[in-house]
């Protein structure tokens, strides 16, 4: 029978993944003038007032979470990474380039009990870019010159097969949502709800996942 976590289990994991967060409050954001966890909130808001799923939601609050992870866990992943890539490689097989905070992320939240759903949604911030470049000439004019230049070591925009490739994925829409609503995430001053509100959803989330053996 398949073990699920218990209460107490996914409150301490979401205890945990708060505390790395709250760190993200202390962190500005690339340059911008918000910190690393307004960001991570003005995403997570857009996919609630978009309706999104609880997965969509939870993986838009904690896209970023590649950045906060603690610096050994974030070492043991990347040590891991030959093994695990032919373990979770996404249904789409596109290679996203160089592993980043992406990456680690989404290995990060597969250890904590999290959805592989989620963890591919947080995992998509390369593939996304590299898609909308490759398909939309507007987004690609509207990116930042660091932003560009960093798109060059990520692999550039899709080729034709690519592009075909990754629309098959069935997370796509979700993927190139979650990259626009992360692109949109820089407002200052925005007074919205705190990760308190997030809670429950997590752990709701948490409880229905089966643990990793």
């Amino acid at each position: 029978m398949t073990a699920l976590p218990d209460l107490n289990m996914a409150k301490h994991t979401v205890a945990s993944i708060f505390a790395v967060l709250e760190e993200g409050s202390k962190k500005e954001y690339l340059g911008e003038d918000i910190s690393q966890l307004e960001h991570s909130l003005q995403t997570a808001q857009q996919a609630r007032d978009a309706q999104a799923d609880d997965e969509t939601v939870i993986a838009a609050l904690l896209h970023d979470i590649g950045q906060f992870c603690d610096r050994q866990a974030a070492m043991d992943i990347m040590a891991e990474a030959s093994d695990l890539q032919d373990k979770t490689e996404s249904t789409s097989t596109v290679k996203v380039g160089v592993k980043g905070h992406e990456y680690i992320g989404g290995q990060y939240l597969r250890k904590l009990g999290f959805s592989e759903n989620v963890a591919q949604l947080v995992e998509a911030h390369v593939v996304a870019k590299r898609y909308l470049t490759a398909t939309d000439r507007a987004y690609y004019d509207g990116l930042s010159s660091a932003s560009k230049a960093s798109l060059k070591y990520q692999g550039g925009p899709f080729s034709e097969d690519q592009v075909k490739e990754f629309e098959r994925d069935p997370l796509f829409r979700k993927k190139v949502q979650l990259r626009l609503w992360d692109d949109k995430a820089k407002v200052v001053g925005l007074d919205l709800p705190g990760l308190a509100s997030y809670k429950d959803t997590i752990i709701g989330h948490l409880l229905k996942e089966p643990l990793q053996q």
